[in-house]
């Protein structure tokens, strides 16, 4: 599997992911520890592909890795000391921005920024912001990373396999990990409640068969029913195309290369392209071995352009499932108004 969340969000290819070093001062009284009744549900005890995690009291200093448990750290109300940097969708310092806009609308500091490296997480820097739980519930860290990090502070990994926890999951294990069962659930309810209007107000998406690819670095990756991003695009009423499984490699956990000699067999209704610009987009759609992809063949491709819009919905979190959906189902409407 790659190593770092590059590939967890656009390409799943060999990713470089550059070590952001600028880190903001967190401020310790912007960081809300679980509230009194989320306090008494301590300790928990959280089941991880790694073992068991047992948080004896409410958490107050709080690191997070990888990708969504900031965003779902901060949707129950507690901002993290520390988070790690995105490169990819983030800013100059690596914050994405759904969580600059979240934290400006709660007042409250940017954490300081944890270096995202390529091949193991940044100790040191963790280690300073002295915290008490470290949340990578959607990442790629390994077993022995895990107990590097297990020596720093209790560290709650992903449930089973690296980079493909459900978003879902990722909330509620956040929300219990931190007192906070209430107020994942409420965000869980309201983020549901958007989406269902969203696949009401688009019958059109109902039933249609989807296959989620991205074309990078000269290899086409194929995204598997385990991917955060393909699950929520069911929820929007769309089913996995069949041949999504038939020709898996068996890769990984969430996707697979397809050579592009057998990418004709891809059939599906609507196709999901992902690409960092226009220009990689236009330049995939007009190649010929695109041009053999049956949805292509018929104009029925969303094409999701821009690492922004990329990031927000592959994969989706608490925070920009919302900020990205409108332009999304936008795309995915008008590719399905291309099926016959």
């Amino acid at each position: 599997m790659p190593s770092r969340p590059r590939l967890a969000l656009i390409a799943t290819a060999a990713v470089t992911l550059l070590a952001l070093s600028g880190c903001a001062p967190a401020s310790a009284d912007k960081t809300a520890p679980a509230d009194d009744t989320g306090a008494s549900s301590f300790p928990v005890s959280i089941e991880h592909a790694f073992g068991d995690t047992k948080i004896e009291e409410a958490p107050e200093r709080v690191v997070t890795l990888g990708w969504g448990s900031t965003d779902a750290a901060i949707a129950v109300g507690v901002v993290p000391v520390g988070m790690e940097a995105q490169s990819y969708g983030g800013d100059e310092n690596g914050v994405l921005p759904w969580v600059a806009e979240a934290l400006e609308d709660l007042d409250a500091d940017t954490p300081a920024i944890i270096p995202s490296t390529v091949e193991e997480p940044a100790y040191e820097d963790i280690a300073e912001q002295s915290p008490d739980l470290i949340l990578a519930v959607y990442s790629g860290i390994t077993e022995e990373q895990y107990d590097l990090l297990s020596e720093i502070a209790p560290t709650v990994a992903y449930p089973d396999a690296p980079w493909s926890t459900p978003w879902t999951d990722v909330v509620t294990t956040v929300g219990e990990a931190l007192g906070k069962t209430a107020e994942a659930e409420t965000v869980l309810n309201d983020i549901a409640a958007i989406t269902a209007e969203q696949a009401e107000a688009h019958p059109e998406l109902a039933g249609k068969t989807v296959a989620a690819v991205a074309d990078f670095g000269g290899k086409f990756y194929v995204y598997k029913g385990a991917d955060s991003r393909v699950d929520f695009l069911f929820d929007l009423g769309l089913v996995d195309a069949p041949a999504v499984e038939e020709l898996s490699t068996g890769d990984s956990s969430f996707y697979y290369e397809l050579s592009y000699e057998e990418v004709d067999k891809l059939e599906s209704d609507i196709l999901v392209s992902y690409s960092d610009t226009a220009e990689a987009e236009s330049a995939f759609l007009s190649s010929s071995y695109a041009k053999t992809i049956p949805a292509v063949a018929s104009g029925a491709v969303a094409s999701v352009v821009g690492v922004e819009l990329i990031a927000a919905v592959s994969p989706p979190s608490a925070l920009s499932l919302t900020w990205g959906l409108e332009d999304y189902v936008a795309l995915l409407s008008t590719a399905a108004s291309a099926v016959e």
